[in-house]
């Protein structure tokens, strides 16, 4: 069992492989589909070590440690693993030897910044799934001024292919560079509310995705995501609790 260092439970275990997060891996489980050592099992506390044989519908499974980075994607990278054109891809940016990772959303051919990459199913489910509302930042480029009163119009919400698409956030930073935060995750989004509205998108940049900011990374690098974030992304209300309970208790320190 590859890179199962020590024991874990079973459908952590199962996410790890890549078999979907933790709640659809426990499914798995209670519906008898998965056998540990040649038994059906249904017991969600089963842990499980290096020494066990896990199979998910009469497959064998081998779980990975838990392995996330963040990339600065150039333009004219595409967000898949494999393209039948051979055009260059995001993973042609990683190392050969990596173990299988995917990546968590995407972004279109001509946009840019950061992805997240990962074979954490639990991660990939709190930052793609509508009901976690996990933030993600975006420069545009413009090409023409953004008359400011059709701001209201992006914050209500615009009917585009895929839904209604809005952003919570609409700030100004240049006459044709424009600062969005969305929540949701609508295939081109932004390109089709700006297109709506008459304007053409010249540039495209994610620069955060929750509390992960893309900072000091050249176009094409990228780095692990520290354990500290990972966590952050995964239970942001609950460190971003435990942040302000920190700031009271030094609040109260610098009182005394």
């Amino acid at each position: 069992m590859a890179h199962c260092l020590q024991p874990m439970r079973l459908n952590r275990f199962l996410a790890t492989a890549g078999l979907g997060s933790r709640r659809g891996c426990e499914t798995l489980i209670v519906q008898g589909k998965v056998t540990v050592n040649g038994k059906i099992c249904t017991d969600l506390a089963t842990t499980v070590t290096e020494a066990d044989f896990v199979k998910v519908g009469g497959k064998r499974v081998e779980g990975e440690q838990s392995f996330s980075v963040i990339m600065n994607k150039p333009p004219g990278y595409l967000c898949t693993a494999e393209d039948p054109e051979e055009r260059r891809t995001v993973f042609d940016l990683l190392p050969k030897h990596w173990p299988r990772v995917f990546h968590v959303g995407r972004l279109d051919k001509e946009s840019e910044g950061l992805l997240i990459l990962t074979n954490d199913g639990d991660l990939s489910l709190k930052l793609t799934h509508p009901r976690y509302k996990i933030e993600k930042e975006y420069e545009v480029m413009l090409d023409r001024s953004f008359d400011m009163t059709q701001a209201a119009k992006l914050l209500k919400g615009i009917y585009i292919e895929g839904g209604c698409a809005r952003a919570e956030k609409v700030i100004r930073l240049k006459p044709n560079v424009m600062k969005l935060v969305l929540k949701q995750g609508i295939k081109r989004q932004i390109r089709l509310m700006f297109y709506t509205l008459g304007y053409e998108v010249e540039k495209l940049c994610r620069t955060r995705i929750g509390t992960v900011k893309l900072e000091g990374m050249r176009a094409g690098e990228w780095r692990m995501l520290t354990a500290v974030e990972v966590e952050a992304l995964k239970h942001p209300k609950k460190v971003a609790a435990a942040e302000r309970d920190l700031q009271k208790r030094k609040s109260r320190v610098d009182l005394s």
